[in-house]
């Protein structure tokens, strides 16, 4: 299935969830899915290259998933790690900008480091923005962002909605206009709670590490059947001879 440039979302965010049932479907350890979880985020990101997608954002660890068992927890560290040995060059070559989003002062400097490398390594790539967010959540964006434009002197009369989306995290990405959720959960689980207020939602019972260009396109093609009226009414010609 192919679109026009101009019918396609600029940007896309999606929460991978499913890859520990995909996983356990298979009598593996959870970690075999995460595992499996970034090739299929590799196969997504061309995918969505080829599509002209702008903006792909991932939900890759949120701030809750701290709550997870210890050993899962340092497997999937261990894991960026290793993506990001294995797949840097090849994201390079493909043209894509890499970018992490979140709290980075909970994680160890060695990891830091490598998204520091990551993020300087491909910064002059355009292809494609891949927005990383790690140990994120929507509350705490909108609150590091209150409090950056506090920092910055901002008087309260000043404060609008333009004024402290250039605080949060992601200020030079658009908003989404696809948000995915892949896994058959039906809800947001605190990812860019300020930035979906009218970006529209695909729900798909697809486990992650399943999920390619066949379930991306279904749900480019949901996105482009919706009516985006922001708020607003589209108006309907009036009849002939009405």
């Amino acid at each position: 299935m192919t679109f026009e440039s101009k019918a396609v979302p600029r940007h896309i965010a999606i929460v991978m969830d499913g890859n520990g049932r995909w996983a356990k479907k298979r009598f593996l350890p959870r970690f075999f899915g995460h595992k499996q979880g970034v090739d299929a985020l590799v196969k997504v990101v061309q995918a969505c290259i080829d599509r002209d997608i702008e903006y792909l954002t991932v939900f890759a660890f949120s701030s809750e998933n701290w709550k997870r068992p210890s050993d899962e927890v340092s497997g999937l560290m261990g894991l960026v790690l290793a993506a990001v040995s294995r797949y840097l060059a090849r994201m390079g070559a493909m043209g894509v900008r890499i970018r992490i989003v979140g709290d980075r002062e909970a994680v160890s400097d060695k990891l830091r480091n490598a998204w520091n490398e990551a993020e300087a390594s491909t910064r002059h790539n355009s292809k494609l923005t891949l927005n990383v967010a790690f140990n994120y959540g929507g509350r705490w964006d909108i609150l590091q962002a209150t409090k950056a434009a506090i920092k910055a002197g901002v008087p309260a009369e000043e404060m609008t909605e333009a004024k402290l989306s250039e605080f949060m995290a992601m200020s030079y990405a658009p908003d989404p206009d696809l948000f995915i959720r892949t896994g058959g959960e039906v809800r947001i689980s605190n990812f860019m709670l300020w930035q979906v207020a009218y970006t529209e939602f695909v729900f798909s019972d697809c486990l992650w590490p399943e999920f390619g260009e066949a379930q991306l396109d279904s749900a480019i093609a949901a996105f482009r059947a919706r009516d985006r009226r922001f708020g607003g009414v589209k108006e309907v010609p009036a009849a002939v001879g009405a």
